[in-house]
């Protein structure tokens, strides 16, 4: 594949983003970007210093001081604010929700909007998160959102906590679903699907499945623009 794309996946917790966004890059020799993990950062960033989240004066000051970037590892891609490595904290559930309750503050994301946007400027990259499409590279090449059954999403959600966390599968559905309505309804880049995105269901589809579709989409977008 001679030419370079920027590709765009967004859509809800559980969906299968990571795993797909990340095979997806692999197939296609391109850098994976989990924009997630970096409203994550932020968010473990702000609990260390107990800052609530509706406190953007506090937040700004604390984005001037910090650098979030990833750093390659033989443990694999560590995400670090700072001289932090918080890659094991990222995916904790009080961290799910306060990096929810971040990314809606418009200082949060201005700051990572410029993030991102340098990481993508050469392109040959796959974003995942759940506003690319819609306000971080609304000139994407190719878009994707990709939806899942609640229930189905929760499971694979609770499938990846660690063994020592007290919850159940219902208290993951009950937070995917309180998550899911405060990142809808959101009035800063609320989650929706671009106009122009090409919408996937991943109920009852393998990763495979869902990269073998998304590459059909790529291969048919590319084959227009060369006839």
């Amino acid at each position: 594949m001679s030419k370079r794309l920027l590709i765009a996946i967004d859509g809800p917790a559980g969906a299968g983003k990571t795993s797909v966004s990340r095979h997806l890059a692999e197939r296609l020799g391109y850098t994976y970007v989990d924009t997630g993990a970096l409203y994550r950062a932020v968010a473990v960033r702000a609990a260390e210093l107990e800052i609530r989240p509706d406190d953007d004066a506090s937040l700004g000051h604390m984005l001037d001081g910090l650098t979030i970037r990833y750093e390659k590892t033989p443990r694999g891609d560590r995400v670090l604010a700072g001289e932090v490595d918080v890659t094991d904290r990222i995916r904790e559930p009080e961290i799910t929700m306060l990096a929810s309750a971040v990314s809606a503050r418009p200082v949060v994301r201005d700051y990572l909007l410029g993030v991102q946007r340098r990481l993508g400027s050469k392109k040959a990259a796959v974003f995942e998160g759940r506003d690319m499409g819609t306000v971080v590279f609304p000139d994407a090449d190719v878009k994707f959102f990709l939806v899942a059954d609640i229930h189905e999403r929760a499971l694979r959600r609770f499938r990846e906590l660690p063994p020592d966390q007290d919850l159940t599968v219902e208290t993951v559905e009950q937070d995917m679903m309180r998550r899911d309505r405060n990142d809808s309804t959101r009035q800063v880049a609320p989650l929706k699907p671009a106009s122009d995105a090409v919408c996937i269901d991943s109920t009852d589809l393998s990763i495979e499945g869902v990269v073998d579709a998304m590459m059909t989409v790529i291969n048919d977008r590319l084959e227009s623009e060369n006839t």
